[in-house]
């Protein structure tokens, strides 16, 4: 009989297991806790939408619709897609549950996100992301509280040396068409000139050019207009609005003239946080305005404002986090092991991480509890032994320390079962 092969991860996805996964948690953790000092609700939908809500929302000529988007017919004959980003979903959330009576809304959620790609480092075909929306505010001032939330994130994670807020206006409506006008006319004299990839765009989707990474591009598209000719007086103000906001709160920025979003409902602020550790998948969070969404998916005008980030790539950045205080309770004899299973319990009612072996001798256990990372050990003993009825032994240095040890006995303390008894 053949023997069976062994099932593989399916390519472009991953098992995120022991470090990897305390980064992962940590990044998830830290944007909760931010995002409620912001007042953002927090937010959980589908997985999976009509195929209409992107394709109506990204465009039916983008890469993500023609390329990327994993869609199938469901039994009914639904056409339906796993969501590739989070922004449409949450704009048909809006509408299909009748939100407008609650804008302006601030949103945030989490959570895996399917495109078909090429992986590479820091890319998958499932990968996660973080994302916060403000809904049904058209004021700059909205720019800037989504502007500070990120940077403030990122500095809570520890990683925003070496990460550059790059913020661009692409206008108002008549300031975008303006200046797409005068990109057109610009790229279609050298258009003999683009790769053929830029030459597909300058039919669907010009603004995209002047972020083309082609070397026989990048000539053309250095040369090219910038918008600042093109932005109206009103225009000027807003992204005036959003500078001022941010330097009042003390959050860096540089302008980069050429940050474009190449969508049609996309207005004024466009931004990316942006590093030089992770190659050329450099943006770590990036957003922008985006007033002409809602009427792409049948609803009013609703100015709306967001961002996303990369759970995988912000845990890229970030330093290991440090394993909570965990102990190991051993029983000396397998005749006390109910007896340490209720101490086991009462540390943890107690807020202390601990954990109890399942079997081996108690120098085995000890072993095992060091290789697993535990700070020290609970010894359970008879109540008659001339020791005491419990003994905790540190395992390293790190664990005697003054604020470690003080952390243990104090947990200890509290459950009863520690009087001095530690070496």
């Amino acid at each position: 009989m053949a023997k069976t092969q062994t099932p593989q991860p399916v390519r472009g996805t991953q098992d995120i297991f022991g470090e990897d996964q305390d980064r992962f948690q940590h990044v998830v953790e830290t944007f909760e806790r931010v995002r409620r000092l912001y007042g953002f609700k927090g937010l959980q939908m589908p997985v999976f939408e009509p195929t209409a809500v992107f394709a109506r929302s990204l465009g039916e000529t983008t890469d993500v619709v023609s390329k990327e988007m994993y869609s199938f017919e469901d039994r009914g004959g639904d056409s339906l897609t796993l969501r590739p980003e989070f922004t449409a979903g949450i704009c048909r959330a809006f509408l299909s549950n009748g939100w407008q009576q609650h804008a302006p809304m601030k949103l945030s959620t989490h959570g895996p996100l399917f495109r078909y790609e090429r992986p590479q480092k820091g890319r998958y075909r499932q990968f996660h992301q973080l994302d916060a929306e403000i809904i049904g505010a058209g004021e700059a001032a909205a720019d800037v509280e989504l502007l500070c939330f990120a940077d403030q994130l990122l500095n809570e994670l520890g990683i925003s040396d070496g990460v550059t807020l790059q913020l661009n206006t692409l206008g108002d409506a008549a300031s975008r068409d303006a200046w797409r006008d005068a990109l057109v006319e610009h790229f279609q004299a050298h258009r003999k000139d683009l790769s053929e990839d830029s030459q597909d765009r300058l039919e669907r989707n010009p603004l995209r050019i002047l972020d083309s990474k082609e070397r026989q591009d990048r000539p053309i598209a250095d040369a090219a207009p910038d918008i600042d000719a093109y932005l109206s007086s009103e225009a000027k103000a807003f992204f005036a609005q959003v500078t001022e906001g941010l330097d009042a709160c003390n959050v860096a920025w540089k302008r980069n003239s050429r940050l474009v979003r190449g969508l049609d409902y996309y207005r004024h602020t466009a931004f990316e946080f942006v590093t030089d550790r992770l190659g050329a998948q450099g943006t770590v969070l990036a957003g922008g305005r985006y007033d002409g969404l809602m009427e792409s998916l049948g609803g009013p005008h609703t100015p709306a404002v967001g961002w996303a980030a990369g759970i995988e790539r912000l845990g890229m950045l970030i330093d290991a986090p440090v394993s909570a205080i965990s102990i190991a309770v051993v029983a000396n004899s397998g005749e006390l092991e109910q007896k340490a299973r209720g101490v086991l319990q009462k540390l943890r009612a107690n807020g202390l991480t601990s954990e109890m072996l399942y079997k081996g001798k108690p120098n085995k256990q000890v072993d095992k509890a060091k290789s697993r990372g535990h700070r020290g050990a609970l010894f359970v003993r008879d109540a008659d032994n001339p020791g005491g009825e419990f003994y905790f032994q540190y395992f390293d240095e790190l664990a005697e320390s003054l604020e470690v040890s003080q952390a243990l006995e104090k947990a200890l303390s509290e459950t009863g079962f520690v009087s001095g008894n530690t070496n």
